[in-house]
């Protein structure tokens, strides 16, 4: 059940944001003992790996930032963020990590299947974040952008790390982003209401 909650907290994560899951297990398998990858996952721990997904971590934290550019960088992110919600559930419930010491019997015969459920998992918080943020740049005139993306990197960092020290709190994080997405779409919906496209 850890090992599940684990891929599920990092999956979530990527799709707020792709980058900061895999440079969180990546930085704590390399600097610290809080993780442990295995073999097949060892690459994410390189220190060119490392670097490089550091700095598309920057780009990505600085375009979402950009009234405009963040929904255009959302569409880019449309395969970044799932691709990497497949990867981080895969490497995380696989991982020995402080929480989660026998990950071997979890997803063992079938390798794929973590990764489908990170993707799709990644996906569904992907698209509720980039259904929202079109609501928020309007409702505040592009003011809201950088608050709501500063919160959504806060966010992803707290799952990640949450994922790997302690996963069960990954249950309040579901619940929480559940909740937004429950929001954003009820806005979306008082908008259209307001604002109803008229035929020609």
């Amino acid at each position: 059940m850890l090992e599940l909650l684990t891929g599920t907290g990092l999956a979530l994560a990527a799709g707020l944001n792709a980058w900061i899951p895999l440079v969180v297990i990546g930085a704590l398998d390399r600097f610290t003992g809080l993780i442990e990858l295995p073999p097949q996952w060892a690459w994410l721990s390189n220190e060119w790996v490392l670097l490089f997904l550091v700095v598309l971590l920057i780009v990505e934290f600085v375009a979402d930032k950009v009234p405009g550019l963040d929904s255009m960088n959302d569409l880019v992110q449309t395969i970044v963020r799932p691709t990497a919600g497949g990867l981080a559930f895969g490497s995380g419930v696989s991982a020995t990590t402080v929480a989660v010491t026998d990950p071997e019997a979890f997803f063992t015969s079938q390798q794929w299947v973590p990764i489908a459920i990170g993707v799709g998992l990644a996906l569904l918080v992907h698209l509720a974040k980039a259904m929202a943020r079109p609501v928020v740049n309007t409702a505040t005139a592009g003011v809201g952008a950088p608050i709501a993306s500063a919160a959504e990197d806060a966010g992803a960092f707290a799952l990640a790390f949450a994922a790997i020290i302690a996963p069960v709190l990954v249950v309040l994080g579901v619940v929480l982003i559940a909740a937004l997405v429950v929001i954003a779409v009820r806005r979306r919906r008082a908008r259209s209401a307001r604002h109803p496209s008229t035929a020609p």
